[in-house]
């Protein structure tokens, strides 16, 4: 298992907050949902997304973006999104800019809202799925992310977002048991396609151990370190399984990744560790023989070191999956 696919596994959608807006000029949408990630994308016509504490953001028909932060955004026909909100997006609903419901009229469908005459048929549809995700193996993915990143609909060299796009616009206007489901199996999937397509390509600036991968010395211990992170790895053994000597896979290691690898390896076995303890009854020596180390009174030294609490307190405290 390679470090993307270690990350992106334990990310996932549990009641996807999406909501159809079928728009007119002038409009705007404020999202205040306070949900960690959202994936944003005019599946018609074309509008901006405005971060508020970042530039804004010009977004096509078929362009995807994906919002880090739980900080509120706008997305508006006009880069200075001077329109007041044609309602605000929050965790539980939405109402209008002067926190008052929505208008009967405004609601077209199932999740759909609208403020055009013509309905299903208006020129502009923004799709927003917002994301609550949990865990620190979550965080090591997320933490790389920029503010806001984009993948152009001419730039998906894979056409995996298309498709997505399109079940999900399908689903979103169906009313069926199950509808909730499918919907946080899809916005799963239209998320780490457009992770995966937006670290790949040459001129973004993905986390420094994705660069990494594409090392063939860094790429295969950093491979190493997540299929076994429970395996007593010491430098030299690293170093013998790819080929090269101690301070030839110390030096490069730390130049790509920008620690060294007994830290990198530190802090994953921590991250797994503290999402066990939040996730499963596991005591807290079979969770740190789990993650690698010899006792729980080691994890404990470690655990309180890197997070500034004890295992059994961080349990206590840590939202339940």
């Amino acid at each position: 298992m390679d470090p993307l696919a270690s990350l992106l596994h334990e990310v996932r959608s549990d009641g996807a907050l999406f909501s159809r807006n079928i728009v007119t000029a002038p409009w705007s949408v404020r999202f205040a949902v306070g949900t960690p990630v959202s994936a944003v994308t005019m599946l018609r016509g074309s509008g901006w997304l405005v971060p508020g504490d970042a530039d804004p953001v010009e977004l096509g028909r078929g362009d995807v973006a994906v919002v880090s932060g739980t900080e509120p955004f706008t997305v508006a026909d006009d880069a200075r999104a001077t329109a007041a909100p044609f309602y605000v997006a929050h965790r539980d609903g939405c109402t209008t800019a002067d926190g008052e419901p929505l208008d009967d009229g405004v609601h077209l469908g199932p999740r759909t809202c609208g403020n055009g005459p013509d309905g299903l048929d208006g020129p502009n549809v923004l799709l927003t799925g917002s994301y609550q995700v949990d865990g620190r193996v979550s965080e090591r993915l997320l933490g790389g992310l920029p503010r806001v990143l984009v993948v152009r609909r001419d730039d998906d060299r894979h056409g995996g977002l298309g498709p997505v796009l399109g079940l999900t616009d399908l689903e979103i206007g169906r009313d069926e048991p199950g509808q909730q489901a499918v919907l946080d199996r899809l916005l799963d999937l239209l998320l780490l396609s457009t992770l995966r397509e937006w670290f790949s390509r040459p001129d973004t600036d993905p986390p420094a151990w994705y660069r990494a991968l594409g090392d063939p010395v860094v790429g295969r211990a950093l491979r190493l370190l997540h299929d076994r992170p429970a395996h007593p790895w010491t430098v030299g053994e690293l170093a013998g399984a790819t080929g090269v000597s101690r301070a030839t896979l110390a030096r490069r290691f730390t130049d790509l990744v920008g620690e060294p690898p007994m830290t990198y390896l530190t802090g994953w076995r921590l991250g797994l560790a503290a999402d066990l303890l939040a996730r499963s009854d596991a005591t807290v020596e079979t969770v740190a023989r789990r993650v690698g180390y010899r006792s729980a009174f080691g994890l404990s030294v470690a655990f309180k070191r890197v997070y500034g609490t004890r295992p059994s307190h961080h349990r206590t405290v840590a939202p339940r999956a």
